[in-house]
Formats: structure tokens, sequence, C-alpha cells
């Protein structure tokens, strides 16, 4: 399984990117999707995550400025971020957890909100 990443790049604070990640080579039935995100020398944190029945969940930090969706039939989940603030600032990496519980990870897009 492979994801990929992108839609990363530099924006001015308050402004907006969207994130995407395709899964590919999957032969199971996807179970959660989402994104975590790690700024240097901080603890990898979870931003939000969907469900295969379309729940979501966020973190405090981006509630009201982050929607998180999935497109079953291409095995994609975005990351919809509006008003970014200096602290968005960090690598995102989109995951993926199969059947059995396995976690599968993509290699992190950059983001970074600066003036």
């Amino acid at each position: 399984v492979q994801l990929q990443a992108s839609g990363g790049g530099l924006v001015q604070p308050g402004g907006s990117l969207r994130l995407s990640c395709a899964a590919s080579g999957s032969r199971f039935s996807i179970k959660d999707m989402g994104w975590y995100r790690q700024a240097p020398g901080r603890q990898r944190e979870l931003v939000a995550y969907i469900t295969d029945d379309g729940s979501t969940n966020y973190a405090d930090s981006v509630k009201g400025r982050i929607t998180i969706s999935r497109d079953n039939a291409r095995n994609t989940v975005y990351l919809q971020m509006n008003n970014l603030k200096p602290e968005d600032t960090s690598v995102y990496y989109c995951y993926l957890t199969g059947p059995a519980g396995y976690r599968y990870w993509g290699r992190g897009t950059q983001v970074t909100v600066s003036s």
C-alpha cells in the first residue's frame, strides 16, 4: 500500500491550503483515514481523521478551521485548511487503517504558514 500526499506549500497567515492523499495498492476495505502533523522539536499530533462511515474527529486546535473528507471510490482523503496560522506550520502525514488495525503512512508534505 502506498499513500501519496500533495498540496502542501507556503501560505500567508489567514490563507488556505487543501491537502490530498491518495492510497494505491490496497486490496482491503480501508477503515479510518486521517492526518497527523509534526513540527520541529515537537511530537507528532493528530489533526483529524474520518471513519469509513464518514464520522470525523478533529484536534481542538483546528476545529472550525480544518475540514477532513474522503472519496472512497478514489481511496483519497482530503484536508481543507482555512484561516491558517503560523502554528499550523508542520509536516503533515496522512495515514489509513486497514481491517486488521494496521496503519499505513504517507511520506508527509510540508505546510509553512508565514508572512
